[in-house]
């Protein structure tokens, strides 16, 4: 007998819920590092320059926008689950190196395993939830994805600032990365099934015309597609600066690690947690209004970043940047498949995550650059009106 297949959130909600488990196994793996490694490269390794503490976000940039890539482009010969399953299999070295590092290389090395890990993960669930779905509840379904991912990372990264405080750095915070990466693989082997027959389903009736070449329309030639591309690498950018630089910015201002935590945690908590609602309003609102606005209030909060001072002022920020954020993800992801052809959606979607994440690499390059020729502030301020413009980009180029 052929199983019958159903598109949507309400048919497939068990399927759905355990991608959703899933993708916050994902996220608490990034989240593991984020308010550590800077920290690890000052004390442990004594990195003087402020590109040189930032080159494990650079590697991890590259690896995770090439897996990403790959994952969109072989999804459909390899399968979504296999996928996901190689990449669990990538993350499950990241924690041991980091615990046993003996070099600043050891972290990079770390890193690439953990890039292409979350490419081919992150990517998976994504596709996985969007061909569960179909169109109707796309964007409810891409908020749900990245609030459970987003807020995995800020309760790993609060969780790990607190144990790293108490028991220093190594070895203690790193291993909820063995229980995250063991979780993620053994529920991706038994309990995921595979989803391209969902997209095969919704390809019969979709009107969406295939595009002449993937890669050139997502990337440059597709007004709309090549607006939400731009966007994405430049929300990435300045995630990366965020990122690398700000728990080194809070240190030079004497704040301690639990303190830096706190800090650190609240921008993807926000960012997750708004989720929940900003995916439905992509289901009900124009992205073009959407990514205009959120990326506009990422600009002006991260502005404001460079000239705080106060615990207070970072937390608020914090809060702002990541409701910001909150706005543009979930429209990010649900824009990229209204515009793409069922057929074509893994690959385009492969292509946006390969520049949006290569963002991590342009925003630890420049904002290293710009920190260590001019000072942390200013490389903070520069970053935000760079986001300012890609709003206005978005607002004058996409139809």
């Amino acid at each position: 007998m052929v199983e019958q297949v159903k598109l949507g959130l309400r048919e497939n909600w068990r399927q759905f819920s355990l991608l959703v488990i899933v993708n916050a196994f994902v996220g608490g793996m990034v989240g593991m590092e984020r308010a550590i490694i800077p920290e690890l490269a000052l004390q442990e390794f004594s990195l003087a320059t402020k590109s040189a503490v930032l080159s494990f976000i650079v590697v991890f940039g590259l690896t995770k926008a090439a897996s990403n890539y790959f994952a969109g482009a072989l999804s459909n010969k390899v399968g979504r689950k296999n996928l996901l399953v190689i990449g669990w299999i990538f993350a499950l070295p990241v924690p041991f190196l980091l615990i046993l590092a003996a070099h600043w290389n050891w972290i990079i090395i770390a890193n690439v395993f953990l890039g292409i890990s979350q490419g081919l993960t992150w990517s998976s669930t994504v596709v996985m939830k969007i061909d569960l779905v179909g169109e109707k509840d796309r964007g409810f379904a891409m908020g749900l994805n990245e609030f459970a991912g987003y807020l995995a990372v800020a309760l790993v990264a609060l969780l790990t600032g607190y144990i790293a405080s108490v028991y220093g750095l190594r070895p203690y915070p790193f291993y909820i990365g063995i229980g995250l990466s063991l979780l993620g693989l053994l529920t991706s082997i038994f309990l995921i099934k595979d989803t391209r027959k969902f997209a095969l389903q919704e390809k019969k009736f979709s009107l969406v015309k295939p595009l002449n070449h993937i890669f050139l329309d997502t990337t440059f030639r597709h007004k709309n597609l090549s607006s939400i591309t731009q966007a994405g690498l430049v929300n990435n950018l300045n995630d990366g600066m965020v990122w690398g630089l700000l728990p080194v910015l809070l240190a030079a201002k004497g704040y301690g690690l639990k303190d830096i935590g706190i800090v650190v945690s609240v921008y993807p908590a926000i960012w997750g947690l708004g989720q929940l609602f900003t995916g439905k309003l992509a289901d009900n609102f124009p992205k073009k209004t959407l990514l205009f606005w959120g990326m506009l209030i990422q600009g002006i909060a991260i502005i404001f970043m460079g000239y705080a001072a106060a615990m207070y002022h970072y937390i608020l920020i914090s809060i702002i940047l990541g409701i910001g954020t909150a706005i543009v993800y979930p429209a990010f992801l649900a824009a990229i498949a209204d515009y793409t052809n069922p057929g074509q959606r893994a690959e385009s979607i492969g292509v946006f995550r390969l520049w949006r994440d290569s963002g991590y690499v342009f925003g630890a390059l420049l904002s290293g650059a710009l920190a260590d020729a001019f000072g942390l502030e200013a490389a903070v301020i520069n970053i935000g009106v760079l986001t300012a413009l890609s709003a206005f980009l978005i607002k004058f180029r996409m139809s």
